[in-house]
């Protein structure tokens, strides 16, 4: 099983405190998603994510419905959280979001996620075509939006 790295890195003008605060309620994670994925919970989350929460949302990834559920396996407030996929289209997922304080009113935020495809050789084929690309539009589309969210 080969494992992908997605790596991205933002400074949003928020103290470290704000950005924890609006990363670990889940609720927020709509407002992050393009429209495209069509993301919506299955039930409503918790304001503020805590060891073994568990989120269940449904989505479109290329026109397939598609029902993912994460857990949450770790929180170390304010500076980082772990999601891990239980159920969903990857045979491994694991999200690590870091806080880092630049300043007091400047936070750098990272995501790191590590990942990998199901289905052996086809799975891979189709991360080469679908899949890396996707990602980098849904990434992508997170970072504007935390710039319209938190102009500075």
């Amino acid at each position: 099983m080969t494992i992908h790295k997605l790596e991205r890195t933002q400074v949003v003008p928020i103290s470290i405190r704000e950005a924890f605060e609006f990363f670990s309620n889940p609720r927020n994670l709509e407002r992050l998603t393009p429209d495209i994925v069509h993301f919506q919970f299955l039930k409503a989350p918790p304001e503020k994510v805590s060891p073994g929460t568990i989120l269940e949302y449904r989505l479109r990834l290329w026109g397939v419905p598609v029902k993912w559920r994460t857990r949450i396996e770790s929180v170390e407030s304010p500076t980082r959280f772990v999601d891990v996929q239980e159920k969903g289209p990857y045979a491994m997922w694991r999200h690590t979001h870091s806080f880092r304080e630049v300043d007091a009113m400047h936070t750098e935020i990272r995501d790191q996620v590590e990942f990998a495809m199901p289905l052996g050789a086809l799975g891979e084929i189709a991360y080469r075509i679908l899949v890396a690309g996707s990602l980098k539009q849904i990434f992508d589309y997170r970072e504007a939006a935390l710039r319209r969210l938190f102009p500075g």
